[in-house]
């Protein structure tokens, strides 16, 4: 009974060595192309994060620096921020407006 143990571990092993074995390969195989691909989409982020401060501050397009601009142009980087211009060329808000809080609502306008 011990004995199909001892087998046991041995393939276990075999099976592990042989899995380190293809990832090693995998990585030798497409690592520059996957290195290259990384690099690209972070050169493209930084990019496009780059694009929005230079537009806010040089150009004055008012491009808000919130978080969901923020991820979009993470993500897609230049292109993002090419849809955020023409969007912003065409007149569609990229913010939503905050709700003002000291308003005076009809219920409370008797009081005063």
């Amino acid at each position: 009974m011990f004995e199909f143990l001892a087998y046991s571990n041995i393939i276990i092993e075999l099976v592990i060595i042989a899995i380190i074995g293809l990832v090693v390969f995998l990585i030798f195989k497409f690592g520059k192309s996957l290195l290259r691909l990384i690099f690209g989409i972070i050169a493209n982020s930084i990019l496009g994060l780059l694009a929005i401060i230079v537009l806010d501050y040089i150009f004055n397009f008012k491009i808000p620096l919130i978080l969901p601009i923020i991820i979009a142009t993470a993500l897609f980087g230049l292109p993002a921020v090419g849809t955020f211009i023409i969007m912003r060329l065409f007149g569609i808000p990229l913010a939503i407006p905050p709700i003002p809080t000291n308003t005076i609502t009809p219920a409370n306008s008797l009081i005063h």
